[in-house]
């Protein structure tokens, strides 16, 4: 069992959805069901699973929440990549998230190699 708060992977995690929900809250009103709903609970999911993963009896199971983290990841790269080229936010804001995930999901990946040996 890890701690996941001393995870640097989970605290870069929870900055994330701190970003997040700072440029949900720019985007227009009328996407409130749609797109904020989805890339908020998509930003939540990512630290949430890489918890839950750590609190899991063994590092395959671990590494198992760390995949489905990845795929929330990419999932929120997308959405973020639809609100930018519909221009319903600020581009550098989006493009600066953005890179903050690629540098997540490249921990991620790190993490489950060590985790598999």
């Amino acid at each position: 069992m890890h701690q996941f708060e001393k995870l640097k992977i989970w605290q870069k995690a929870m900055d994330i959805v701190e970003n997040v929900y700072k440029v949900c809250a720019e985007l227009p009103s009328d996407e409130k069901f749609n797109l904020i709903s989805q890339i908020k609970r998509c930003a939540v999911s990512i630290p949430s699973n890489i918890a839950e993963g750590s609190g899991r009896n063994s590092n395959n199971e671990f590494a198992h929440f760390l995949g489905i983290a990845n795929g929330s990841t990419y999932e929120l790269i997308t959405q973020l990549m639809i609100s930018k080229r519909l221009k319903l936010v600020d581009e550098e804001k989006i493009s600066t998230i953005i890179n903050e995930l690629v540098e997540v999901s490249n921990m991620n990946f790190a993490l489950q190699r060590t985790l598999k040996k």
